[in-house]
């Protein structure tokens, strides 16, 4: 007997992936280049050592919400949970998405908004940022009427372009439309402005602001995400995920991280450090550079593909993200900031590349 045939529209789709080559420098995947506190690891081995790991978890997982919520000022029934924030976007594309409703995104952006949107059978539209990729209020606004999205993604800052959203971009979609206003803040942290200071306005019930502990908290191997939104949008994103999706070490670990605000402000205090100092270098390269609010930089060789140039760091044991072949990025390559050890490694790499 042969194997069953998959769903006509999933045939030709591949799953998301970065490269993984075996080099001494990974700046690829955005991730924090630090690890956690000392503290913390010690604290979450105590509570492992004490935690019943043959019972199920928390199921509503109201710990780890409350403390989420504490720390962002709002209630824990504005606090959905997920593991990590790709199950967040797909709860609300499971609960507010699917057959006979669109989705709209801004591209280039992060390619898991369209992935998990073409997974759920959420029909997608996408419109192109332009060539500084900043998106205009009056044009979102335009093609929210246009779209009419039950869902509606924005990045910001955006991956893998690095440039933040202004707030009146998130109002202008807000006001032309009626469905959801995703804003993705995964690196929300590293940038000056958030869609949260709207959340006291008019039509905030359809804003919702999915985060991660991934960058910042350095605990991407978690794998924990979070939704802040109105308590019914919440209360459906529950009612769509699998029962005890949230293992007990991950909520564990949420709950120990929020202990240690200081030290999380503190990194991205250096890795915003790092950043200007690795943008300086950088601009005075054969380089088209983007400005970026993130923890990565977008940029362009001048001269020649950014496949060789990608290529040929890593031979030099460097390994950044390949977006040459990515629609509307051309030659385009992302370095994600690292360590200032890994990123002198890069920037001589680099220079020696150019």
């Amino acid at each position: 007997m042969s194997v069953p045939s998959r769903r006509e529209d999933l045939v030709d789709l591949e799953g998301y992936h970065s490269a993984s080559v075996d080099v001494e420098v990974r700046l690829n995947t955005n991730e924090s280049p630090f690890p956690p506190p000392p503290a913390f690891v010690t604290a979450l081995q105590s509570a492992l050592a004490e935690g019943a790991l043959n019972r199920y978890p928390d199921r509503a997982a109201l710990e780890l919400r409350r403390a989420i919520a504490h720390y962002e000022g709002v209630s824990v029934e504005e606090i959905f949970c997920g593991s990590g924030s790709n199950e967040v976007l797909e709860c609300l594309l499971l609960a507010f998405g699917g057959s006979g409703r669109t989705a709209l995104v801004f591209e280039p952006t992060y390619a898991l908004h369209g992935h998990i949107s073409r997974i759920t059978q959420t029909s997608l539209t996408r419109r192109q940022r332009g060539s500084d990729f900043a998106l205009d209020p009056t044009q979102v606004a335009k093609d929210v009427i246009e779209v009419q999205p039950s869902l509606t993604f924005l990045c910001s800052p955006n991956n893998p372009t690095g440039n933040a959203e202004s707030n009146d971009v998130v109002h202008s979609a807000l006001e032309a439309g009626d469905g959801l206003i995703i804003v993705d803040e995964a690196y929300g942290q590293f940038s000056s402005e958030s869609a949260q200071e709207l959340r006291g306005g008019e039509n905030a019930e359809r804003l919702v602001i999915v985060k991660t502990f991934s960058k910042t908290w350095a605990l991407a191997g978690v794998r924990l995400g979070y939704a802040i939104g109105d308590p019914e949008v919440i209360a459906a994103c529950e009612a769509v995920a699998l029962p005890y999706h949230l293992s007990s070490l991950t909520q564990m670990a949420g709950i120990l991280a929020l202990a240690h605000v200081d030290e999380m402000d503190e990194r991205v205090r250096e890795i915003t450090k790092e950043r200007l100092r690795v943008s300086e270098a950088m601009s005075t390269m054969a380089l088209r550079l983007w400005p970026s609010e993130a923890n990565f930089i977008l940029f362009k060789p001048s001269d020649r593909s950014g496949h060789d140039v990608w290529e040929r760091l890593v031979e030099r044991s460097v390994l950044i993200r390949d977006c040459s072949s990515w629609s509307g990025l051309e030659d385009c390559l992302r370095v994600t900031i690292g360590t200032a050890n890994e990123n002198d490694r890069f920037l001589k790499a680099l220079e020696e590349v150019l």
